[in-house]
């Protein structure tokens, strides 16, 4: 079975991102915010997949795969820290980012070129 980028980064994304924001039952202060962590978590993993998805199917590298997934899972934990307040900055940032990595890296080693993505053959028969 093979999976195309967009929907293997939507799946590791909202993986990640659900177990980022079950993570925060580890925190016993975040106990009444239990609801918007996981869900703001959960939220910005798929976002990220998918973003970082569709940037893996159109570029072919694993180098720009990594930063892209860097890239976008920052500026969305960025947005989140935004709500959230800027005292968890690093407690969401890190976290955010090692998911982009991860799933910029799962994108382009293990994720299947969608039939949009490929280019027509032209050539002589």
């Amino acid at each position: 079975m093979r999976v195309t980028k967009p929907m293997l980064g939507l799946a590791v994304g909202g993986t990640l991102g659900l177990l980022d924001g079950l993570s925060g039952f580890l925190e016993p202060s975040l106990a009444p915010l239990m609801t918007s962590v996981i869900a703001f978590s959960l939220l910005k993993g798929l976002l990220s997949g998918i973003a970082i998805g569709y940037f893996s199917n159109r570029v072919h590298s694993m180098i720009y795969g990594l930063l892209a997934g860097l890239t976008i899972a920052g500026v969305l934990s960025l947005l989140v820290i935004l709500h959230a307040g800027w005292a968890l900055f690093w407690d969401i940032l890190l976290p955010g980012m090692l998911l982009g990595l991860i799933v910029g890296y799962a994108t382009q080693r293990f994720g299947a070129e969608s039939q949009h993505s490929r280019q027509p053959q032209i050539g002589f028969r």
